[in-house]
């Protein structure tokens, strides 16, 4: 049976191309299976023993064990992923898993900041001169003040800003370009960032990012994270922050001032209007919370 085993983790690596991340998941959520079958139903001695009964226990005792709804209907895919290979290659004569359903993952609602927490953030990086603080004030202004995604925001360039308009140019992940307005105040910590950070910070007078790194290069996602981090540190703020909570709480601030659900669907770029209703899901939540 491991052989069987290492045979399909190695089909997902060389002919599905997966990472080794992802195959490693696959390892470790198809040994509990097998190990779960040593230990319950030792007679089973080839996977074409194995019964939609089985595989039913398998995944009641995970739900006793009180795994998370996710880690549950991932570790069912990853067994149905493993039995529909070997029945496709003719290995086992049916797929115990095909009755098996699986579990109903609740969605979570996105994590956001109170409106008093968003301004210690963006607070943390003003008042100081440096070209690093001046670059952060900016940068975390923007997130905000935008909702823009990590990549749309690392791949901004200088021609990409219109200070005087108030708005910048984002392409998005489809190449389709969105306008994104931006408040006077972010506009001010930009121009601070554009006349007395930037030039500090650049190396190579061709660079165009417009968000620039130590090296004069152009931001990266993980610096652009790591940035967010440290100064939702230094806020002090309880709950973790990452780049995307400032595009979560960007979306639930609009909607509770009032903003159209379509306008804020085209600000983020969403395709599908599905998409932004979940910020209203976040509205009732708080809602019901202070009743």
């Amino acid at each position: 049976m491991e052989d069987q085993l290492a045979a399909f983790l190695t089909f997902l690596q060389e002919e599905r191309s997966y990472s080794e991340n992802t195959t490693a998941a696959y390892r470790n959520d198809l040994s509990q299976f097998l190990t779960f079958l040593r230990r319950h139903a030792p007679q089973t001695a080839t996977w074409n023993d194995v019964t939609p009964d089985l595989v039913s226990a398998y995944v009641q005792s995970l739900q006793e064990r009180r795994y998370a709804s996710s880690s549950v209907a991932r570790k069912v895919a990853a067994t149905k992923s493993f039995f529909h290979h070997l029945y496709a290659q003719g290995l086992v004569e049916a797929d115990p898993t095909a009755p098996i359903d699986s579990p109903r993952v609740e969605k979570r609602l996105p994590t956001t900041l109170s409106s008093e927490d968003i301004e210690r953030l963006l607070a943390a990086p003003r008042g100081r001169r440096s070209p690093k603080h001046l670059r952060d004030a900016a940068l975390l202004a923007l997130l905000y003040a935008t909702g823009m995604r990590v990549t749309e925001a690392v791949s901004l360039t200088l021609d990409d800003l219109d200070l005087q308009a108030h708005e910048l140019r984002s392409p998005g992940p489809d190449e389709a370009a969105r306008r994104l307005p931006f408040d006077a105040e972010t506009a001010r910590h930009l121009k601070r960032y554009l006349e007395s950070g930037r030039p500090s910070l650049l190396k190579d007078g061709q660079a165009t990012a417009l968000f620039l790194n130590h090296r004069g290069q152009q931001l990266t996602r993980q610096g652009l994270w790591l940035i967010i981090k440290a100064y939702a540190k230094e806020a002090a703020l309880s709950q973790d922050v990452t780049p995307h909570t400032l595009r979560h709480s960007f979306a639930a601030h609009k909607l509770r001032s009032g903003s159209d659900l379509h306008q804020i669907q085209q600000l983020l770029g969403h395709a599908n209007i599905s998409t932004t209703q979940i910020y209203t899901q976040i509205e009732q939540a708080g809602a019901d919370e202070e009743e």
